[in-house]
């Protein structure tokens, strides 16, 4: 039976845990060492991915483990072959599973408060986007009137700002970036910069 350096580690890491347990009286039942076994058995039955981290310019490897019959990921970790992170995580990183499907508090419906509301309302994808769209076009065409010192027309707006997610790649920053200066921004920050 050949085993690979990750197998090794998992195995070395549970029976040096239940040891130390034992050692202090506080062995957990069996069958919540059942448990980790049969996660441990679905990680090596499951379709294995590596993608990289997007939460900053570092690059840092990531091993999505994502189950056959449902097609949705259970475990990400860090790749332990990359040469950038070598199998370690930041606190972002190893928070990346919650990004996904699996985190049972994660927003699926826009969630609305009136001004001067103090609840919340449940309101669908269309009516969040046009919302948005006619705020920010109305906010563009008061603004666009706005003339320089030497009275000239300016294709600006002051009145909407942008600020970037740390949880997007370069390509989508550039895009971001490009799409908001198009229509007249000059607030645009960047949450990694903060």
């Amino acid at each position: 039976m050949e085993i690979t350096r990750r197998g090794f580690l998992a195995l070395s890491g549970a029976v040096g845990s239940q040891a130390a347990l034992g050692a202090f009286g506080l062995m957990g039942p069996v069958k919540a060492y059942a448990d980790e076994l049969s996660k441990a058995n679905k990680v090596k039955a499951s379709k294995q991915y590596t993608t990289v981290c997007a939460y900053c310019s570092c690059g840092c490897g990531l091993i999505c483990s994502v189950d056959y019959m449902t097609g949705k990921i259970f475990n990400i970790e860090g790749d332990p072959e990359n040469p950038i992170n070598e199998g370690s995580l930041c606190a972002k990183g190893a928070g990346f599973f919650d990004l996904t499907e699996a985190n049972k508090h994660r927003l699926r419906k826009v969630q609305y408060r009136a001004p001067y509301s103090d609840k919340w309302e449940e309101k669908d994808w269309d009516w969040a986007l046009n919302r948005i769209a006619r705020l920010t076009k109305d906010a563009r065409d008061k603004d666009f009137v706005v003339t320089n010192e030497k009275g000239e027309l300016v294709n600006r707006t002051e009145s909407v700002a942008h600020l970037g997610s740390s949880n997007i790649d370069n390509e989508e920053c550039w895009l971001i970036s490009m799409s908001v200066r198009s229509m007249g921004l000059v607030y645009i920050d960047h949450q990694a910069r903060v």
